[in-house]
């Protein structure tokens, strides 16, 4: 090969590829569409290049949240054997896989969306903030309730501040229906939005739980606001907030 030949070559590869991309490997893009939301295009872009979302389709789990569950089932010990478990937001079913794969005897799931069925597992399509719906959730456990795990999320409106004043009422709401149901040293999962306008959901949680804190699983995008309120050891007896 000559030395322009060479020149040449170098050129196209330096163009083809950037330093980054040689160091790392080739990230996959995501041609725009006619009619595509740009929002859309940059979605497709992030689930193609996130290791998350490979990494659940090889080893089998629904969605990428399930590793946000085995992280925080890893720290906290929450899924006991033989526990029953209610998942509010269940769909696409990603938690409620992780809790029978980790000894849970039974779990009742509720969604807006249709969940594909799983073995030891009821799936209610309704929306838990309607009324009747709690009452329908506690008849499909079928038993005493040792977990409540909430992945629930209103849709976003792009303004910050709303967005985490709707995921906190949907938290508190789980919240006080974990209150009613779980029995003595059960314990409570919530996802909710940082943003300090929690002080209601913690008090609440903290005259009714050993222990309450906030965790961001590693797994959680780093640009997402999402944070997760801990609380464990439930007191039945405790005094109402």
């Amino acid at each position: 090969m000559s030395d322009d030949e060479k020149r040449r070559w170098k050129g196209t590869k330096d163009k083809d590829v950037g330093t980054g991309e040689r160091r790392r490997g080739l990230s996959k893009r995501v041609k725009t569409a006619r009619g595509r939301k740009l929002s859309s295009t940059i979605w497709l872009q992030r689930q193609l290049n996130d290791p998350y979302v490979q990494r659940a389709k090889d080893e089998g789990w629904r969605s990428r949240a399930a590793y946000k569950l085995i992280e925080l089932d890893e720290k906290f010990s929450l899924i006991s054997p033989g526990s029953r478990i209610v998942d509010l937001g269940a769909a696409p079913g990603g938690w409620t896989q992780v809790a029978i794969k980790r000894g849970a005897r039974h779990v009742a799931g509720i969604d807006l969306l249709d969940v594909e069925p799983i073995d030891d597992a009821v799936f209610l399509k309704m929306d838990f903030m309607d009324e009747g719906a709690p009452e329908a959730v506690l008849k499909a456990l079928g038993g005493a309730t040792n977990l409540v795990l909430s992945d629930m999320a209103a849709n976003t409106t792009g303004h910050k501040t709303t967005d985490h004043l709707r995921v906190v009422a949907l938290a508190e709401a789980a919240a006080q229906f974990a209150i009613e149901i779980l029995s003595p040293g059960g314990a409570f999962v919530a996802k909710v939005f940082q943003g300090g306008a929690e002080g209601d959901l913690l008090k609440m949680l903290k005259s009714h739980f050993t222990h309450v804190k906030h965790v961001k699983p590693k797994s959680s995008r780093s640009g997402s606001p999402e944070t997760y309120v801990i609380a464990l050891g439930f007191r039945k007896d405790a005094n109402t907030a």
